[in-house]
């Protein structure tokens, strides 16, 4: 069962989260601020720390940036009641790895939780596997049926994003804010750029294939055997 730590405050969403963390076969570990919670991954292994931003003596920015600068690579699902583009680029720039708005949808929550999960034990790896074909992360290279292919960095990137998130669209800008530089000069058009490539390396893998999906992105899709 996985260990999520839940930083928050407020006693009312903090019981709701354990509630739902509870419902889903998670185990809740609880903190009301990020000095506590450092106490707690003292003491308790957890996977993932759901985190308030807005919190009394340490708040989520000081809390992320301390377990980053310490070397601490357990995701960080950031819930904050702040929503502008600068509020959420400075959480992505010390080290969280998503951001929720509140109030927050319990579906989603979920989802995010599982994807953050899975990508972690990827990361831990360093390598991905989607059917017969291998991607590894720390040589930039992808093994399939036919052979062993190292790719440029942001093809890798890229490709690397949208297999570990199978079905999940993605926009251009999204990908660009991700694998990108933020403040890249690049426009979005790069991305389609790097797909074009992408498909034509991977025309005639079984396993996957990247779809675009009108006035939104891309995402992809898995071949089911």
């Amino acid at each position: 069962m996985f260990q999520i730590l839940v930083v928050e405050d407020d006693k009312n969403a903090r019981r709701l989260m354990c509630a739902i963390l509870t419902r889903y076969g998670y185990e809740p570990i609880t903190a009301e601020n990020g000095e506590e919670a450092l106490d707690v991954l003292d003491r308790k292994h957890v996977d993932l720390i759901l985190l308030d931003v807005m919190m009394p003596r340490m708040d989520g920015y000081e809390f992320t940036n301390t377990l980053r600068m310490a070397g601490n690579t357990i995701p960080i699902l950031m819930v904050t009641a702040r929503e502008t583009q600068e509020d959420k680029k400075r959480g992505f720039i010390i080290g969280a790895d998503d951001y929720m708005v509140k109030p927050v949808d319990e579906e989603e929550m979920i989802l995010r939780i599982a994807a953050l999960l899975r990508r972690s034990q990827i990361a831990g790896e360093r390598k991905l596997v989607v059917g017969k074909t291998t991607l590894f992360y720390d040589s930039l290279s992808v093994k399939t049926e036919e052979g062993m292919l190292e790719l440029p960095q942001k093809e890798f990137m890229l490709l690397f994003k949208l297999l570990s998130y199978p079905n999940k669209i993605y926009t251009r800008r999204q990908l660009m804010d991700e694998i990108w530089d933020m403040d890249s000069e690049s426009d979005e058009r790069t991305v389609d750029v790097h797909i074009s490539r992408i498909r034509e390396r991977f025309r005639t893998d079984p396993d996957f294939e990247i779809i675009t999906v009108r006035g939104l992105g891309y995402k992809a899709v898995l071949h089911k055997k």
